[in-house]
């Protein structure tokens, strides 16, 4: 896919990575080395008959920093596999530094987007726990099952949120920005139906 049509990011940059490309680091081997990096741990994960594979994949952000993670993923667009996993991360950073807000936001959201909630997964009622768990069931799914399964589920765990943050007229923005990351999970999701994601 080009790199070159605009995409949204849901963060910026860390400062880190904004100095070691202001410091000479060459942003083409910086994405080389980002691609690289995604498509091995998404890739060699499913052809891995390691279960710790998957333990090591979802615990990556516990281990690394997901400032780390930002440094390497959250400039690649949302088409590549390291911009997906740029978001699962993110999202499950953000599952775990919100849970019950989230949990709030989710079960308000799931009346209005009951489809989603269905194909996202969460058990009931869906209490800060059951969102944790869901989130990391999702990121377990890169290592044990279809890539495509685990990024639809994620978007569509975003929509339910979304949904309810709008019917708590949560900021428009916040609401918007919630719903551009499903939209970017699902058509990823998609190109990696049609053998598409690279």
């Amino acid at each position: 896919m080009s790199s070159d049509r605009p995409h949204h990011r849901p963060m910026k940059p860390g400062d880190r990575f904004l100095e070691a490309v202001a410091g000479g680091v060459d942003p083409i081997q910086v994405r080389e080395a980002a691609d690289r990096a995604a498509t091995l741990l998404v890739r060699g994960a499913r052809t891995s008959d390691d279960p710790a594979v998957a333990e090591r994949l979802l615990h990556l952000a516990d281990t690394e920093g997901i400032e780390t993670i930002a440094e390497v993923w959250s400039g690649s667009p949302a088409d590549s596999l390291a911009g997906c996993l740029w978001r699962l991360f993110l999202l499950r950073s953000w599952v775990y530094g919100e849970p019950h807000e989230l949990a709030r936001q989710f079960d308000v959201g799931r009346r209005g987007a009951p489809v989603a909630r269905v194909v996202a997964g969460v058990a009931e009622p869906p209490g800060p726990e059951e969102l944790k768990a869901l989130v990391d069931q999702v990121l377990r799914g890169i290592a044990t099952s279809d890539f495509a399964d685990v990024l639809l589920r994620a978007a569509a765990f975003a929509r339910v949120i979304a949904t309810g943050r709008a019917a708590l007229e949560h900021d428009p923005v916040e609401v918007r920005h919630t719903l551009v990351l499903s939209e970017q999970l699902e058509a990823a999701g998609h190109l990696e139906l049609e053998g598409r994601l690279h």
